[in-house]
This record gives structure tokens, C-alpha cells and sequence, in this order.
């Protein structure tokens, strides 16, 4: 169908000639409200952002010497938010003279990622 009789059928049913794919050969045009279309291309829009997964950064700090007790609470809680889906970042922090002992923190990385 040419463009003219497709603008006047679409003025006849008091509606908007809307292009829909554009880069097809011919191009795919369809006669509706475009108001309408508009709205609900906005909906389909907003769906697609809500399915999308927002990634969160948690982070677990620990000390070289952290006690057994308080590295098995850190480990279930990394797991946890691991099974929820976030990233986990672990950072040991070093004070004084436990910068001398780094091999303590390797030990410690090592251990949790086993």
C-alpha cells in the first residue's frame, strides 16, 4: 500500500499512521492511536529496566589477626551475599607493625577463597 492511502485510511478512522520498523524493506507501518503507542512503549521500557539486576558492591573488612570465631561470621555473611547475587569485595587492613607480617593476610585470602 502506498503512503497516501495509508495516510488517508488512517484519517478516515481519525487515527495516526505510525511507523513501526523502519529499516525493513519496505518500511512496516500500521494505522493506531499514537498517543497510545507511546504509552505503552513506555511501559514495555519501564518492564525491561525493572527485570534488569542492579549489582551491589559489598565489602568485608578484616584485620590480619582476626579471630576464628569473627573470620567464620565474615565468611557465612560473604556467602550470603554471594547466593543473593552481589559481588563481595574483602579487604585486610594492615595497622603498625602487622605491616611487617603480610603472609598473615594471604594465609587469610587464601583460607576464604577455599
Amino acid at each position: 500500500m502506498d503512503i497516501e492511502s495509508a495516510l488517508k485510511l488512517a484519517e478516515e478512522r481519525d487515527m495516526d499512521l505510525v511507523e513501526i520498523s523502519p529499516d525493513a524493506d519496505p518500511p512496516v507501518c500500521k494505522i493506531m492511536d499514537y498517543q497510545k503507542f507511546k504509552f505503552n512503549k513506555g511501559k514495555k521500557l519501564q518492564k525491561s529496566r525493572k527485570k534488569q539486576a542492579t549489582l551491589t558492591l559489598k565489602e568485608i573488612r578484616m584485620s590480619p589477626l582476626i579471630g576464628t570465631h569473627d573470620y567464620e561470621f565474615k565468611k557465612l555473611n560473604a556467602r550470603k551475599f554471594i547466593g543473593h547475587g552481589d559481588k563481595v569485595k574483602v579487604t585486610i587492613r594492615f595497622r603498625g607493625r602487622e605491616l611487617n607480617r603480610k603472609e598473615l593476610g594471604e594465609k587469610i585470602l587464601n583460607r576464604l577463597a577455599l
